[in-house]
C-alpha cells in the first residue's frame, strides 16, 4: 500500500469513529474534512518522515489491548508522538524521532505488521510478553539498518524466521514461540549480534555453521528445539561467547574439544540431548567457567582432572549420564562452588574427603551410584550445607557430627546404604531439618530426646535399622511431623501417648518389640490416615478413641496380643479402607455394622477367638478364607470357607431342651424367616441375574440393591439413550447410564465387577452396576453434578487447582494402597476427573485390565512404558497423575500447539523448572498466586516431574505422592533450596 493510500485509509477510519457533529450540507461537509486534513497535515509535516501512519498501522493490527495501554496512540495526540505510551523519542526538539517502542508485557494480541520496522531511526522494539500470533513478517530484516535491539520473545509467532539480516543488529529474541523450520544458513551475517536466543520453540535441522561467523556474539540460546546433528566445532571461534546453552534438543555426538578454546565462557549448558564419548579434557581451558551443566545425556568414562581446576565453578551438575571412575581430591580446587550434582551415574571409590573443605558447598546430591567407604569426617564443617543426598551406594561407617555445622541442613537423605553407629547428638540438635531418611542403613541404639524435638521436620524415616530403647519415656514435640516410621527396629516399652503435635498422617510402629497398651490418645490424631502398629506384643483393648480418627484409610493392628471385643465405634469411621486385626486375642462378635462401611474393601480377621455370624454386608460378602480361618465363625459365601450357621443345644436337660425348642420355633415364625428373606433378597440383589425380553436375554449385576432392585433393562436404555441421568427411590437418587461395547466386558470383567463394584471412596465415583446382552452394554454408575476438569481447569485459582491434585492424589492411594488386589486406572487425565459443585475432584474409573486396554493406548496421559508393552502398573498411574499436575500448573496440556518445540510436555516442563523464571511457566491465570505460594508451586513442579520420569522405579507410589502433596504447602516456607535437589521422594 503506497503511503498517500494509507493516509486516505486512515482518515477514513478517524472520521468514523471521531464523535464529530454530523454534516448538514455539502459544504458543511468539505469544511470539516478540509480542517480535519489541514490539522493531520500540519502533524504529518511535524513528523515528516512518517512516523505517524507507520505507528498508526501497527495500532490498527491490534486486535485486543486489555490495558488500554495504546489509548494515547490517536490523532488527537498527534502533535507529541514522544507522549504515546510505550514510545521513546531522541533528538533535539526541532528534529525529534523515535528511536525505542517497548510495549513488553501488556497482554496485547493481533498479528505484528512491519510497519514498526520501517521507522527511519528506530534503535529498539520489544515486543515481548504478550499475544501477538501468526507468522514473523518476512521483511522486518531488510527494512531497517538502525535497529540495535529486537525482542519478541514470549508470544505466540508462528512460521519460519525470516532471511535477511541487519548488521548493526546486537540483540535478537525469538524465545518462547512456536517459530519453525531451520535456523537460516546466513545467520552469521548478523555480524553484530551479541545477544542471539531461539529457544523454546520448533525449530529443526541442524546448527548452521555460519554462527561461527558472529565473532561479537556473546549469549547463543538455542535450547529446548528440535535440533539434531553435531555441537558445532566452529563455535570454537567465537571468541566472545559467554553462554551456550543447547539443552533440550536432539543433538548427538561428543561434545567439541574447540569449546574449550572459549576462554570467555561462563555458562555451558548441553543438558538432556542424545551426546556420547567422554568429557573433553579441553574444558579445563575454561577459567571463566562458572557454571556446568552436562546432566541427561548418555556421557561416559571418568571426570578429566582438568574439569576440577575450574576454580570458578559454582555449579557442578553432571548427573543422568554412565560416568565412572572415582571423584578425586583434586575437588578441593573448586573453592567457589555452591551445588554439585552427579547423582545417577556409576562412580565408584570414596567420596573425597576435600569435599569437606569448600567452604560455599550447599547442595550435595551423589545418590544412586557406587560410592562406598564413610562420609569425610568433616563434611559441613566449613559450609552451610542445606541438601544432602547420598542414598543408595555402599557408604559405610558413621554420619558426622559436622553434616549441620552451621544450622542450615534441611533435607538429609542417607537411605539404603550400610551406615552404622548412633543417630549424633548433633543432628538431634539440628533445629532446621525437614525432612529426614535414614532407613535401611544399619544404625542402633537409643532415640535422644533431642532428636524428638526438631520443630520442623515434617518427614521421618528411620525404619529398617537396629535401634532399640524406649520412646515411652521421652518427651515427644515435633509440631510439623506428618509422616513418621520407625518400623522394623528393636524398640520396646509402651507406646507413646503423644508424638508432640497433631499433624501426623502416617504413623507405622510395625515390626518392634512394643508392649502394653494403645493409648486411647491416639483418637486425638485427626490427620492420621495410615497406623500401623502390626508385629509387637501390645495388649489390651482396641481403643474406642480410634474412631475419632476420620481420616483414617488404613489401620493394621496384626500379630499382637490384643483382646476383648472389636470396637462396634469402628464401623464410624467414614474413609476406612483396610482393615488387618489378624493373629491377636480379640473375642466376641463381628460388629454387625462394621460390614456397613462403604469404604471398606479389605479385612483380616483371621487368628482370633472371634464367634458367631460373619457380617452379610460390605467387604465381609467377598472376603477369602485365609481372613477369616482360626476363629469360631459362620456364614458367608463359599469363598469363606466358613461352615453354615446352625442352632447348638445349649443344655442336654429335656425341660430345657423343649423350651429352647419352642421359643426357636416361634423366633423363625416371627423374625427369623423375615430375616433370611430379606438376607437372600439382598444376596441376591448382588448376583448375577438374566432376564428376557424381546431383545433377548440380558445379564445384569447390580452394587446398590437398596435403590436398584426396581430398575429395569427398559429403564436403562431409555437413560442411555436420552443421556439423562436415571432418578430412583423417594429421594430421587440420579445415576447415569453408559453405552459400551459388548466385545469390551470380557468375561474377566464381570469375574472382577464384585469387587470392583465395592469400592467405596469420597474422590471416586462409584460404579453401580452393568449389564449387557448380545447387542448391548451398559455401565451404570453414580450421577455427580460437575463439569470434567478439562472443561473449567483454565478459570480455576491455585488453591482450586492443589484441592484437585490432592483429591485425585488421594484416591490413587486408596486404588493403589487399600484396595486388594490394587486397582489401576492406566490413564488418568482431566477428562478423566469431574469436579463437584464444592470443588472436590471425583475420579471416572475405567479399568484397562478389566476392559479393552487398547481402546487408549494412544493417549498422551498413558505412560510410555505402557504404550511400549501394552501393559500398565501402578507406576502408570502415577505418570498420567504428573501430566494432570503440570497442566494444573501452566494450563498447558499434552497436546498443546505451543509445546512443539519439545518431543513431549514433560521435557518441556523440565526446560521451565530448570531454567525460567516462574513466570514464564505457570498459568496466567494463577500468577497473581506466585508470589505467596512461590516455594509450594515449584515443589509441586518438581513431585509432577518426578511422577513424569521415563523409568516407572524412580516414580513415587501413591502413598508417597498424597503425602509429599499435603507437606509441600505446609513446609513452602522452609524449602527454598529443595527445590534444586531432585532425588527420590
Amino acid at each position: 500500500m503506497s503511503f498517500s493510500a494509507f493516509y486516505v485509509d486512515v482518515i477514513k477510519l478517524e472520521l468514523k469513529m471521531a464523535k464529530r457533529p454530523r454534516c448538514t450540507s455539502l459544504i458543511s461537509c468539505m469544511l470539516i474534512i478540509f480542517l480535519f486534513l489541514s490539522n493531520h497535515i500540519c502533524a504529518l509535516d511535524a513528523y515528516g518522515d512518517g512516523q505517524l501512519p507507520l505507528l498508526l498501522s501497527f495500532k490498527a493490527s491490534i486486535i485486543n489491548d486489555p490495558s488500554h495501554f495504546l489509548s494515547s496512540w490517536n490523532y488527537s495526540s498527534a502533535d507529541n508522538l514522544c507522549n504515546w505510551g510505550g514510545v521513546t523519542c531522541s533528538g533535539d526538539v526541532n528534529s525529534s524521532h523515535i528511536s525505542a517502542i517497548d510495549l513488553s508485557g501488556r497482554n496485547i494480541s493481533g498479528k505484528l505488521s512491519s510497519s514498526l520496522f520501517h521507522l527511519s531511526h528506530i534503535e529498539k522494539i520489544d515486543l515481548s510478553n504478550n499475544q501477538l500470533h501468526g507468522p514473523i513478517p518476512h521483511d522486518i530484516f531488510t527494512s531497517s539498518n538502525s535497529l540495535r535491539h529486537l525482542n519478541l520473545s514470549n508470544n505466540n509467532f508462528t512460521g519460519q524466521i525470516p532471511q535477511g539480516s541487519i548488521p548493526g543488529l546486537e540483540t535478537l529474541d525469538m524465545c518462547n514461540n512456536m517459530i519453525s523450520g531451520k535456523i537460516p544458513e546466513n545467520m552469521g551475517s548478523f555480524s553484530s549480534l551479541k545477544f542471539l536466543d531461539l529457544g523454546g520453540n520448533v525449530i529443526v535441522g541442524e546448527i548452521p555453521i555460519s554462527i561461527s561467523d558472529m565473532s561479537n556474539l556473546e549469549y547463543l540460546t538455542l535450547a529446548s528445539n528440535q535440533l539434531i546433528g553435531k555441537v558445532p566445532s566452529q563455535l570454537g571461534q567465537v571468541r566472545n561467547l559467554k553462554l551456550i546453552y543447547l539443552g533440550y534438543n536432539n543433538l548427538s555426538g561428543d561434545i567439541p574439544q574447540e569449546i574449550g578454546k572459549l576462554t570467555a565462557l561462563n555458562h555451558l549448558d548441553l543438558v538432556f540431548n542424545n551426546l556420547t564419548g567422554q568429557i573433553p579434557d579441553a574444558l579445563g581451558n575454561l577459567t571463566e567457567l562458572r557454571y556446568l551443566f552436562l546432566y541427561g545425556n548418555k556421557l561416559t568414562g571418568s571426570v578429566p582432572k582438568s574439569i576440577f581446576g575450574l576454580q570458578k565453578l559454582v555449579s557442578l551438575d553432571l548427573s543422568e549420564n554412565s560416568l565412572s571412575g572415582e571423584i578425586p581430591e583434586l575437588v578441593s580446587q573448586l573453592q567457589q562452588l555452591e551445588i554439585l550434582h552427579l547423582f545417577s551415574n556409576n562412580f565408584t571409590g570414596k567420596i573425597p574427603k576435600s569435599l569437606a573443605s569448600l567452604s560455599r558447598l550447599q547442595v550435595l546430591q551423589l545418590w544412586s551410584n557406587k560410592f562406598s567407604g564413610e562420609i569425610p569426617g568433616d563434611l559441613g564443617k566449613q559450609s552451610n550445607l542445606t541438601v544432602v543426598d547420598l542414598s543408595t551406594n555402599y557408604l559405610t561407617g558413621k554420619v558426622p557430627d559436622t553434616l549441620c555445622h552451621w544450622g542450615k541442613l534441611f533435607k538429609l537423605i542417607l537411605f539404603s546404604n550400610s551406615l552404622e553407629g548412633e543417630i549424633t547428638k548433633s543432628l538431634a540438635s539440628c533445629k532446621s531439618l525437614g525432612r529426614v531418611r535414614l532407613q535401611n542403613n544399619r544404625f542402633f541404639g537409643q532415640i535422644s530426646a533431642e532428636f524428638l524435638q526438631l520443630p520442623l521436620v515434617y518427614f521421618l524415616d528411620i525404619s529398617g535399622n537396629n535401634l532399640s530403647g524406649r520412646i515411652d519415656d521421652k518427651k515427644w514435640d515435633m509440631p510439623s511431623l506428618q509422616m513418621l516410621n520407625i518400623a522394623r527396629n528393636r524398640l520396646f516399652g509402651n507406646l507413646p501417648d503423644s508424638f508432640g503435635g497433631y499433624k501426623l498422617e502416617n504413623l507405622d510402629l510395625s515390626e518392634n518389640w512394643f508392649s502394653g497398651i494403645i493409648s486411647p490418645n491416639f483418637g486425638n490424631l485427626s490427620e492420621l490416615m495410615q497406623l500401623k502398629l502390626s508385629h509387637n506384643k501390645l495388649s489390651g483393648p482396641i481403643p474406642q478413641q480410634l474412631s475419632s480418627c476420620k481420616n483414617l484409610v488404613s489401620l493394621d493392628l496384626s500379630r499382637n496380643q490384643l483382646s476383648g471385643p472389636i470396637p462396634i465405634s469402628l464401623s464410624e469411621m467414614p474413609v476406612l479402607g483396610q482393615l488387618d486385626l489378624s493373629h491377636n486375642q480379640l473375642s466376641g462378635e463381628i460388629p454387625r455394622n462394621l460390614g456397613v462401611i462403604a469404604s471398606l474393601v479389605q479385612v483380616n480377621i483371621s487368628h482370633n477367638h472371634l464367634h458367631g455370624h460373619l457380617p452379610s454386608t460390605g467387604a465381609f460378602l467377598t472376603v477369602n478364607a485365609s481372613s477369616v480361618a482360626g476363629n469360631d465363625l459362620c456364614g458367608g459365601d463359599s469363598t469363606s470357607g466358613l461352615p453354615s450357621c446352625k442352632t447348638k443345644s445349649v443344655r442336654k436337660n429335656p425341660t430345657w431342651w423343649f423350651i429352647l425348642t419352642c421359643f426357636l420355633v416361634a423366633l423363625a415364625a416371627f423374625g427369623v424367616a423375615g430375616f433370611v428373606i430379606v438376607w437372600i433378597r439382598r444376596r441376591k440383589d448382588l448376583e448375577l441375574k438374566t432376564v428376557e425380553n424381546e431383545d433377548g436375554i440380558w445379564e445384569m449385576q447390580f452394587f446398590e440393591p437398596k435403590v436398584l432392585r426396581s430398575l429395569t433393562v427398559e429403564d436403562i436404555k431409555s437413560a442411555a439413550k436420552q443421556g439423562n441421568a436415571i432418578a430412583i427411590g423417594n429421594k430421587g437418587t440420579q445415576f447415569v447410564v453408559k453405552e459400551d461395547s459388548v466385545n469390551s466386558i470380557s468375561p474377566s470383567f464381570w469375574s472382577k465387577m464384585v469387587e470392583f463394584g465395592k469400592l467405596r471412596h469420597p474422590n471416586i465415583i462409584q460404579l453401580i452396576g452393568i449389564c449387557r446382552s448380545e447387542k448391548n452394554a451398559y455401565i451404570i454408575h453414580e450421577y455427580c453434578r460437575g463439569k470434567a476438569l478439562c472443561q473449567i481447569l483454565r478459570h480455576l485459582n491455585w488453591e482450586q487447582r492443589r484441592k484437585i491434585a490432592v483429591g485425585v492424589a488421594r484416591a490413587l492411594r486408596f486404588l493403589h494402597f487399600s484396595c486388594s488386589p490394587s486397582v489401576v486406572i492406566g490413564c488418568v487425565s482431566p477428562e478423566k476427573v469431574l469436579v463437584d459443585t464444592k470443588g472436590e475432584p471425583r475420579l471416572r474409573l475405567s479399568i484397562p485390565v478389566l476392559t479393552d486396554f487398547k481402546g487408549f493406548v494412544s493417549s498422551a496421559y498413558v505412560a510410555p512404558e505402557a504404550k511400549e508393552s501394552k501393559g500398565i502398573t501402578e507406576k502408570s498411574d502415577i505418570y498420567g497423575f504428573g501430566l494432570v499436575v503440570i497442566e494444573l500448573l501452566t494450563g498447558k496440556s499434552p497436546a498443546d500447539i505451543e509445546l512443539g518445540s519439545h518431543e513431549s510436555i514433560v521435557e518441556w516442563a523440565r526446560y521451565c523448572y530448570s531454567d525460567c523464571h516462574l513466570d514464564a511457566w505457570t498459568d496466567p491465570m494463577i500468577r497473581g498466586h506466585v508470589l505467596k505460594n512461590q516455594n509450594e508451586i515449584v515443589e509441586t513442579m518438581n513431585l509432577a516431574l518426578h511422577c513424569t520420569a521415563c523409568d516407572p522405579a524412580a516414580r513415587p507410589c501413591a502413598n508417597e505422592l498424597y503425602k509429599t502433596l499435603e507437606s509441600i504447602a505446609k513446609a513452602s516456607s522452609c524449602i527454598a533450596a529443595v527445590k534444586l535437589a531432585s532425588s527420590p521422594l
